[in-house]
């Protein structure tokens, strides 16, 4: 059972709201902190070992900078993600770059940050070479298709439209080495959201294997192998915390069992992870706006899936604390909704909350990832501010809430006078 509190009193939200309406996250700075810092630990015996974050899941460059103090990287996909890094102080091999469907741009900003680039296709390379030339140091994205199975998030490998076939990866090895590369790295990801530690030990142990057969094959010898991210986090009560100290015994001692006897040390282990670095201690803070009782009981925050998507996308349970309630105990069954022109936007489906009142505060848990990210302005909706909590209590803006002038900044009013139906 994992104990879900928020690190604020109801009294200190009040007087945060007072200066920031609701919605908005807000992200515990303390626990955060803390939380890198136990994984960091996990892997320590490992001295090449970096993680690099994945932007996608909190892309605000003031996290970025938190993360980067504490030794981060960042893992980018996209032109804005390159930049964000860039805007955060984060450049060179601090920098893995991993993207599908690449426009030449992107490939082309990546080079010039120096960040590490990690292909997805055979066919890539070419279109790389042209673009910016091999780089030096050059990774690739390995699909294991039927050999390993997925989970509900991101499918089974087979079916992903990601990474190279183990064929091609041996084939693009060779290809890429003739044309200069010197440094090479392996990267795969398979899952999204897992609980179970024995399912990334089985990962790092399918690398280790591959990188082997290079080695013996190839005569290539991988200067790191990159195990992406898919560390899930609880987002029930009932659901227990991945054992990180688990994961890192686990792949250690595979390492000595297989890379330092197989004379491939140092390797360096890479990771990717998002969700569980940020996503436990972002919330999204909300007010009741309205109470419908008809075939079945409905609250109404000011929020809606703009802000939180993932209930919407995935029936994604987040749980929910209603503030200022001497008992926090189930006493009514409704459903926690949001005020868009879609019946899906609903957080919440048949839960059982305490009496619930207009004007009521609820903090919405485990918002930190793919919260405020996957945002979007269906409905004229506005993409609400991001706040951080410091370690000292001071709440700063990291990102203000988007307003009206914002959601018609692209569109050119004087030509509309102009424009004749």
């Amino acid at each position: 059972m994992v104990n879900k509190t928020i690190p604020f009193t109801y009294e200190q939200l009040l007087k945060i709201i007072e200066r920031y309406p609701t919605p908005f996250h807000i992200y515990d700075e303390k626990s955060m902190l803390e939380n890198v810092r136990n994984f960091k630990k996990a892997f320590s015996w490992n001295k090449g070992f970096k993680e690099y974050f994945a932007v996608k899941a909190t892309p605000n460059p003031y996290i970025l900078k938190l993360l980067h103090k504490e030794g981060f990287g960042t893992d980018c996909s996209s032109l804005p993600e390159l930049m964000l890094s860039e805007k955060a102080g984060i450049t060179g091999e601090e920098i893995m770059f991993t993207s599908n469907d690449t426009p030449a741009a992107e490939y082309k900003k990546a080079a010039e940050l120096g960040a590490i680039i990690n292909l997805d296709d055979i066919s890539h390379i070419p279109f790389l070479e042209k673009i910016t030339g091999i780089p030096k140091v050059i990774s690739f994205r390995y699909n294991p298709g039927k050999l390993r199975k997925g989970n509900f998030i991101i499918g089974h490998p087979e079916e992903s439209k990601y990474g190279f076939t183990k064929a091609q990866l041996f084939e693009g090895f060779k290809m890429v080495r003739q044309k200069g590369a010197k440094r090479f790295g392996l990267h795969t990801f398979v899952a999204s959201n897992e609980l179970h530690a024995q399912y990334f030990i089985d990962t790092a142990n399918m690398l280790f294997d591959l990188a082997i057969e290079l080695q013996n094959t190839l005569g290539i010898k991988l200067e790191f192998v990159n195990l992406s991210g898919g560390i899930g986090i609880p987002y029930r009560p009932e659901d227990k915390p991945v054992d990180l100290v688990c994961i890192g015994k686990g792949i250690e001692r595979l390492y000595r069992k297989k890379i330092a006897t197989a004379g491939l040390a140092p390797l360096k282990i890479f990771m990717e992870c998002g969700r569980m670095i940020t996503g436990p201690y972002g919330y999204l803070v909300s007010r009741v706006l309205h109470i419908k009782d008809i075939y079945k009981k409905y609250i109404g925050l000011d929020a809606c899936m703009a802000n939180l998507m993932r209930p919407a996308l995935y029936k994604a349970y987040h749980h929910i604390t209603v503030l200022n309630k001497k008992r926090n105990t189930p006493e009514e069954t409704v459903d926690v909704t949001g005020s868009l022109c879609e019946n899906n936007d609903k957080f919440a489906i048949d839960r059982k909350l305490p009496k619930i009142k207009i004007g009521d505060i609820i903090v919405i848990h485990d918002t930190g990832a793919h919260g405020h990210a996957m945002g979007f302005n269906y409905n004229g909706k506005l993409r609400s501010a991001e706040l951080l909590l410091r370690k000292n209590g001071q709440v700063i803006p990291i990102r203000r809430a988007e307003n009206v002038q914002d959601y018609f900044r692209t569109l050119d009013f004087k030509k509309l006078d102009e424009f004749r139906p």
